[in-house]
């Protein structure tokens, strides 16, 4: 497994922070969208949906994981799914109305994934 900056203990630690910060958005959009009575199941459900989808479609000996999966998925869907969990984090919190905060989160991931161009190529092959 490589041991370039997108395998490296602190930014897998700085991922796990961005992972999230994506679900806390999540509730954040279902807090500020969601008519009040099913506020508080929304703000619980929608980042727990997320969460599930993120843990069960994993690609198989993915050092930035365990290296386990319950659904085995090949990289470059993993690679899209990851865009869609961070990246609709970012766009939940502008839906929010937090445009400011929204952006600069956008700006961060995008920073973070072209620091880890190792990681992504390794999704992308495998």
């Amino acid at each position: 497994m490589s041991s370039g900056f997108g395998f490296r203990p602190w930014a897998l630690g700085m991922r796990f922070v961005l992972e999230l910060v994506a679900l806390v958005c999540f509730g954040l959009w279902a807090w500020a969208t969601v008519p009040a009575p099913l506020r508080y199941v929304c703000v619980v459900a929608a980042p727990l949906f997320v969460a599930v989808l993120w843990g069960t479609f994993a690609t198989p000996d993915d050092a930035s994981r365990s290296g386990r999966t319950v659904i085995a998925t090949p990289g470059p869907l993993r690679f899209l799914l990851e865009l869609a969990v961070f990246f609709g984090g970012a766009a939940a919190l502008y839906a929010a109305g937090s445009h400011v905060l929204a952006v600069t989160l956008g700006g961060v991931l995008v920073m973070y994934h072209l620091l880890s161009w190792d990681r992504v190529l390794w999704l992308l092959r495998h």
